[in-house]
């Protein structure tokens, strides 16, 4: 069993690591693209503003997953609510949404956030003569400010919310679902992990 257990850990870890690679890969290169079209620095912020806070959002849901409980989502599919199954499925997985969503996605943003974070400080520095340590050191503090903040704020919200917010991934798992049919998850009825 523990040879087993090991297997598995090595390939969970393995899966984790390709995926965060190529995931990494794809948003850099479409945020290096995007950036090298755009000139204004605003909307430079506004990139950089967005990938800080998809990492926050998806930090939530790992927490909540972790947090929230099968009971009040079990009466939800009893009464065929949508976005239930889809709901006890992230539960039933926990560990990987858990993990995917604060470990790879939470990663993968704030190393983007610190490389659009360098785009900027070299925009400013050289657009407006500002003094490279200044620019520098303000722009780390900013990012990592609003990082931390966040996620701080966020972990507290999902503690306190968990249930209300797996149901709402679950109900966005299920409008994704209707419209393309990938299924993430085997919704087959288990017992609940959780009372």
């Amino acid at each position: 069993m523990t040879r087993l257990q090991g297997r598995s850990s090595w390939k969970n870890a393995l899966t984790m690591g390709g995926g965060t690679f190529f995931i990494a890969l794809a948003i850099g290169y479409g945020s290096q693209v995007f950036l090298g079209r755009i000139t204004s620095i605003i909307l430079s912020f506004t990139l950089l503003m967005l990938i800080i806070l998809a990492g926050i959002a998806f930090d939530i849901v790992g927490v909540a997953t972790a947090a929230a409980s099968e009971a009040p989502l079990h009466a939800r599919a009893a009464k065929k609510i949508p976005g239930a199954r889809q709901a006890l499925g992230l539960l039933r997985n926990a560990e990987r949404v858990a993990s995917f969503s604060t470990d790879v996605v939470g990663d993968v943003c704030s190393t983007l956030s610190g490389a659009v974070g360098a785009v900027i400080i070299l925009r400013l520095a050289g657009q407006h003569g500002a003094e490279d340590l200044l620019v520098s050191t303000l722009m780390t503090a900013v990012i990592s400010a609003v990082t931390v903040g966040g996620k701080a704020l966020g972990k507290g919200f999902a503690l306190h919310q968990a249930s209300d917010i797996i149901f709402f991934v679950g109900r966005v798992l299920y409008g994704v679902e209707k419209l393309t049919g990938w299924r993430p998850f085997n919704h087959a009825p288990q017992k609940g992990r959780r009372p």
